[in-house]
């Protein structure tokens, strides 16, 4: 007969496992010789701290097996020095997002599924230490007169935490996962992101200076995908990024990162986007790189992109090129200038030579659903031209989209200067057939 194991036991032995976790890092809080540890660096201190962790365990009269004595060993180092229960699914490369619902409810995405993870924090006061911890890092805060915050850990992964009493079931605290090891193009390939030809005319265009918008919803890749396009700047060219948060991950050596500033405790000291940018091109560039346009700042990129900053390239939330256009305006009147509809077009129809769309697909996959040239102006008319496309076939048995990229059979208006910029493209780039189904 099989035994049902009981569930307040378990419970009990967990509780006493976080109670004996607590104990033994409150020890060595005070054991530990500041001293002594700011003399140490990287891999010493870590050992020389692992051996006074062990020697606490030896010191508890505990039954603890060696499995058990490793896991709380490595928990306390993790306390210590680390993000406390993250660092389990953070060291998880199949983890894609991190989502922390209160302190005892995290999911995680993992290959494009959600699913729920027996991680927990102890309570609301642990998980907002490792929010302090994170954000302080980057020289944030995140208190009750300032609820909300973006901020970023060492390898570049975007976090955005909102704390109590707005978050009304605890803290929460999404983490978008960039990873160490950045995405490179043969993985967008493989994954089949785009198709060679598209990653052709995408790499001629940034080496003719064509300014490009990626365009994309939330989770569709579209910083990723700036990552990756921004591999083909020359390495000649002075880069300046402006971002909210610093998680792109530029491979270029010219390249200087500007990053917002929230206001202070006092509401003051605050530096946007828009003032960045104006900075920006006081400071000699030759690409421009915003890692999204969200603002008023909208404007002052479309016109660097029109008086001589041509390659520049930023993100944008919309769920078509068309739709991108109609959040361009809206973004535009944030400026505070009652600009006619008209005027608005006619600054982005000059400005952008290309959108290219990002999508999230049923199932998790990620695609680049349009490349769209804009043309020019037709009256009061954004005029664009969809140069490669994805089109939705239906869903697998699964539930995953799945669906073929077709080439539309029209030659881009700007083919004449990436030509005149040194760039060829075979004539079969442009005819009108499908050219990857999956």
């Amino acid at each position: 007969m099989k035994t049902i194991p009981n569930r307040g036991a378990v419970n009990s032995k967990s509780e006493e496992f976080d109670n004996l976790k607590r104990k033994i890092h409150g020890k060595l809080v005070d054991k530990l010789d500041l001293n002594r540890v700011g003399e140490l660096e990287g891999d010493v201190l870590r050992r020389e701290i692992r051996r006074v962790v062990e020697h606490l365990c030896d010191t508890e009269d505990t039954l603890l097996n060696r499995t058990e004595r490793e896991r709380l060993v490595n928990e306390v180092m993790d306390e210590t020095f680390g993000l406390g229960p993250l660092e389990l699914l953070l060291k998880d490369n199949s983890v894609c997002d991190i989502l922390i619902n209160g302190p005892k409810s995290i999911y995680v995405e993992r290959r494009g599924k959600m699913e729920r993870t027996n991680v927990e924090f102890r309570d609301n006061a642990h998980l907002m230490q490792i929010i302090d911890r994170i954000v302080s890092k980057v020289g944030r805060r995140v208190d009750e007169t300032s609820p909300m915050v973006d901020a970023r850990l060492e390898d570049g992964s975007r976090v955005n935490a909102i704390i109590p009493p707005l978050a009304l079931d605890g803290a929460a605290m999404s983490i978008r996962r960039f990873g160490s090891n950045p995405l490179k193009l043969e993985d967008l390939l493989n994954y089949k992101a785009f198709t060679p030809e598209m990653v052709m005319l995408l790499e001629g265009g940034i080496k003719a200076r064509l300014n490009m918008i990626i365009s994309g919803g939330t989770g569709s890749g579209k910083t990723t995908l700036l990552n990756t396009l921004s591999s083909f700047i020359p390495s000649t060219d002075r880069i300046i990024t402006i971002e909210d948060a610093a998680d792109l991950q530029l491979q270029q050596e010219h390249v200087v990162r500007l990053e917002t500033r929230p206001a202070n405790i006092e509401g003051k000291g605050a530096v946007s986007a828009t003032d960045l940018v104006r900075n920006a091109l006081r400071m000699r560039p030759e690409r421009v790189i915003i890692g999204e346009c969200r603002g008023p700042e909208t404007l002052d990129m479309l016109q660097a992109m029109n008086t001589g900053h041509e390659g520049s390239m930023t993100t944008i939330h919309s769920n078509t090129p068309r739709d991108s256009i109609a959040r361009m305006e809206t973004l535009i009147t944030m400026a505070g200038f009652e600009l006619p509809v008209k005027a608005m077009r006619s600054q982005i129809a000059s400005a952008v030579d290309v959108i290219i769309q990002a999508n999230r697909l049923q199932g998790g996959k990620r695609r680049v659903t349009h490349i769209t040239e804009i043309v020019g102006m037709e009256q009061d008319t954004v005029v664009m031209q969809d140069i490669y496309l994805y089109e939705k076939q239906g869903v697998d048995e699964d539930g995953t989209a799945r669906g073929r990229f077709v080439s539309t059979g029209v030659r881009p208006n700007f083919m004449d200067r990436l030509e005149a910029s040194g760039v060829r493209l075979p004539g079969s780039a442009f005819q009108q057939r499908v050219m990857l189904a999956d």
